[in-house]
C-alpha cells in the first residue's frame, strides 16, 4: 500500500528546534513555555531513537541566552547548532543549502515565536519546496493570539498543522515498530 505523501516518515524527517533560548523562554506565557520545554524535549528523545537528525538555532544567543539547558541536554552530540540575527532559519550562510543536501524533505519545527522566526523559517522553507511540519504543542508566542493567527496563516500557505503525538506515531507507523514501547513513555 502507497504511503498518503503528507504522512512524516523516520527516514524523511528532519526536526528543526527555533530559537528555545533561556531569556527568550522567559518572556513567554506560562504554561505555554513549560509545554514547548517538555514537547520539544520528547520530539527530540524519540528523533535521536529513531535517527531523525535535529538540528538547532539560537536567534542573536548574546543577548537571548544560549539554548535552554533541558533542551540542550537532550540533543544529539552531532546536532548542528546555527546562530542567527535574521528571523528566518533560511537565511543563516549555507543552512538551505545544507538542508537540501541532507536528504529529508520534511522540516518539523518546533520552538519559538511562532508568529516570527518559526513563521518565516517555514515560509522560506515552503518556498524551497520543502514539506514543512509545525508542532502545534511545541511552538508558542508571547501572546496567545499571534501563535494562533500564525498558524492560521502557516496552515494557508500549505504547512502542515499537527502534533507531537501525531508526529511520534508518524515516525513509528507500525505498533510492530522496535522502539514503539519504548517510545509510548512519551505520551501524555
Amino acid at each position: 500500500m502507497k504511503s498518503h505523501p503528507n504522512l512524516c516518515h523516520s527516514n524523511d524527517s528532519l526536526l528543526l528546534i527555533v530559537d528555545i533560548q533561556t531569556k527568550l523562554l522567559a518572556a513567554m506565557p506560562r504554561p505555554a513555555s513549560e509545554e514547548v520545554i517538555n514537547k520539544s524535549g520528547r520530539l527530540i528523545t524519540a528523533a535521536k531513537s529513531l535517527s531523525v537528525p535535529v538540528w538547532v538555532t539560537e536567534q542573536y544567543p548574546t543577548g537571548l541566552g544560549p539554548t535552554h539547558p533541558e533542551i540542550s541536554e537532550r540533543l544529539p552530540v552531532d546536532s548542528p547548532h546555527f546562530e542567527k540575527t535574521s528571523f528566518s532559519c533560511c537565511s543563516v550562510d549555507n543552512f538551505l543549502t545544507r538542508l537540501k543536501s541532507s536528504g529529508r524533505t520534511k522540516i518539523i519545527l518546533a520552538g519559538q515565536e511562532a508568529h516570527v522566526c518559526v513563521l518565516q523559517t517555514a515560509l522560506e522553507l515552503i518556498a524551497a519546496g520543502l514539506s514543512v511540519y509545525i508542532v502545534e504543542d511545541a511552538v508558542c508566542s508571547r501572546n496567545a493570539e499571534h501563535k494562533f493567527y500564525a498558524l492560521n496563516r502557516l496552515s494557508q500557505q500549505n504547512a502542515t498543522i499537527t502534533n507531537y503525538e501525531s508526529v511520534l506515531f508518524e515516525w513509528l507507523e507500525n505498533a510492530s515498530h522496535p522502539q514503539f514501547k519504548a517510545l509510548m513513555g512519551l505520551l501524555d
